[in-house]
């Protein structure tokens, strides 16, 4: 194991040691003895069971069945969610075939950020995570269950159930992805429309059938947003089977990886003799690795905050540091757009999760000593990849090497040495920055502020013709007390447009840009935000800012004095509480966290 790794994870052992013996001590409570349906009354049992078959009835009562709960985000509206329609009914054969009982026990909301991207929507969000956490916890709260297994792959989906599923740690749990949907028209062809699109040069028509011709069909988005980054970090944190993220849905590997995770479950309850529970399956090493292999792939920049938070959610104090310390270490060893041109399949065909997690394992880069999921504990299993055989699920060694060192590369032969994800200091406070998609010569950038309180404004300016020149655009206001801290995304074709021809542009931000963040240079989650009295708001017209990712700076060069004598003036925000259900969320916003401690409203890791 790479010394730097071992200090970082000792230190957050360290760091966590109080939180983290209150959290074990709450879920050994839970476990008790046996499961808890023998402590529930008759009355209690029959509501639980009233409608399952007879057969399911007499497991139940007789207690010799381990119950597996299932936690559902189906919806039929997204892509992601629709391929679950049918997979309870799979799972309760699957489970039942292998000697258990298997029961809906709730679902939760999924929203989806490409619908909500630049609409009041997107407000609601990152609070949505939280909203999913609670109702998992109440779809579990029946408290008559032995085992759960997660449907869920999306960008606030996946962090919301792990959340949820942490404070029922006395369970184990499997994690069920839908994959990927097939690869549509290529990133770079949507990029250039949606780039011409930004500067008026092709219309609504032309911009419709090329995202129609790129969101085609049942499955993740193909790029390497939060959605797919999810994956990538469930598989490496031991959550997943084996090679099972990348796996396209209505395929017969899917299900039949579907039937396995389901009937693997039920060897982890504690009604057998490898009983493994999810709250001592994600332990430091766990999340370790889950940053690890955010470094590793260029992952989602939203998990600075949803790693943060699911750390919480099991007693374990992660923060900023660690992630810029282990930036350090870690090879960026993946190209997937918008980091390069490939898109998530050509990424799997490629070598995929076998191949990275093989590569970091073999340079002593991941802790492979964590529980994780799979058959055989820890991870030296998931070097494998699944294959059909039959109709059943064989795992057999992954590839040795790369099959195209465009899209991935051995950890000794990465594309950079960092992972490209940094954290920057300074007058202004703290901001997260990815660097694995910006080119060296934008790393710095200093000219002058040109400031707006809305992203709207800025594309309006934009539009106008006034932004033809050199400067850095401050966006502020967006943090999660002030509106919930939509994603800035739709910035993204404008200031590229800008940065194409020749001005020097980047981001500042107390918002976020998520895992679609590329070449444009961009500070954001700013911390403190602007409503909680972040400097950021005290930002003028003219104010020469400097960004500077080498050095990991980010200053306002106005003198001090003059910093200090300024009086921010906080814009009306009324506007962005109300409509599209922001009104039902007051609490979230005046209760929400800073980003930098996951930007949740829950008291994770208080207990």
């Amino acid at each position: 194991m790479h010394n730097v790794i071992t200090e970082i994870t000792e230190k957050l052992r360290e760091r966590s040691q109080p939180t983290r013996a209150r959290y074990l001590e709450r879920i050994e409570k839970a476990a008790g003895s046996g499961p808890s349906r023998k402590r529930l009354s008759c009355g209690n049992l029959a509501h639980g069971f009233a409608a399952c078959s007879e057969t399911d009835k007499d497991g139940l009562t007789g207690e010799q069945k381990p119950n597996v709960a299932i936690v559902t985000s189906y919806n039929d509206m997204l892509s992601a969610h629709q391929p679950y329609e049918d997979t309870p009914k799979l799972i309760r054969k699957a489970v039942r075939d292998a000697g258990g009982v298997a029961q809906v026990a709730g679902g939760v909301p999924a929203m989806c950020d490409g619908v909500t991207q630049g609409q009041s929507g997107m407000e609601l969000s990152l609070f949505s995570r939280d909203v999913i956490a609670m109702s998992t916890a109440v779809s579990l709260s029946h408290d008559m269950f032995d085992a759960m297994v997660c449907l869920g792959i999306c960008d606030k989906i996946v962090p919301g159930l792990l959340m949820g599923a942490l404070s029922f740690g006395h369970l184990p749990c499997i994690f069920i992805p839908s994959g990927p949907m097939t690869t549509g028209a290529s990133n770079e062809e949507k990029h250039q429309v949606r780039q011409l699109y930004a500067e008026g040069k092709v219309g609504r028509e032309e911009l419709l059938k090329m995202e129609s011709k790129s969101y085609h069909g049942p499955g993740t988005c193909t790029f390497y947003g939060t959605a797919n980054s999810n994956q990538m970090l469930v598989e490496i944190m031991g959550l997943h089977l084996p090679g099972s993220s990348f796996v396209n849905p209505n395929t017969p590997l899917r299900e039949a990886l579907t039937i396995a995770a389901a009937q693997q479950v039920l060897n982890l309850t504690a009604l057998g003799d490898d009983y493994r529970p999810i709250g001592k399956a994600i332990d430091e090493r766990a999340i370790i690795n889950g940053v690890i292999g955010l470094l590793a792939t260029g992952g989602s920049t939203n998990h600075t905050m949803h790693l943060v938070a699911i750390a919480k959610a099991a007693g374990i104090q992660l923060e900023w540091d660690d992630f810029s310390d282990l930036s350090k270490v870690i090879p960026l060893m993946t190209r997937v757009y918008p980091n390069g041109s490939a898109d998530i399949n050509h990424f799997q065909a490629a070598g995929g999760m076998g191949f990275l997690m093989a590569s970091l394992m073999d340079a002593g880069l991941l802790h492979t000593d964590i529980l994780g999921v799979d058959k055989t504990p820890g991870l030296e299993s998931y070097r494998t990849e699944p294959f059909l055989v039959g109709d059943k699920v064989e795992w057999r060694e992954g590839p040795k090497k790369s099959l195209d060192t465009d899209v991935i590369r051995p950890a000794s032969e990465p594309f950079s040495d960092d992972g490209g994800l940094k954290l920057l200091t300074g007058n202004v406070g703290r901001a997260i920055i990815k660097t694995s998609a910006v080119k060296p010569e934008h790393f710095i950038v200093e000219a002058p502020a040109v400031v707006f309180d809305d992203q709207n404004d800025l594309e309006s300016a934009f539009k106008r013709g006034e932004l033809e020149k050199d400067f850095v655009a401050v966006i502020r206001f967006q943090g999660p007390r002030a509106n919930g801290m939509p994603e800035l995304h739709k910035l993204t074709p404008v200031l590229g447009s800008l940065q194409s021809r020749g001005f020097k542009v980047a981001l500042v931000t107390d918002g976020r840009m998520s895992g679609a963040s590329g070449k444009v240079p961009a500070a954001i989650q700013v911390t403190p935000e602007c409503v909680a009295g972040g400097p950021l708001a005290k930002v003028h017209n003219g104010d020469l800012i400097r960004l500077d990712a080498e050095k990991c700076t980010l200053e306002l060069l106005v003198d001090e004095a003059v910093l200090a004598n300024r009086i921010p003036v906080v814009p009306d925000l009324s506007s962005r509480q109300t409509g599209t259900g922001r009104e039902l969320f007051g609490l979230f916003r005046a209760n929400a966290t800073d980003a930098d401690q996951g930007a949740s409203v829950l008291q994770l890791g208080e207990y």
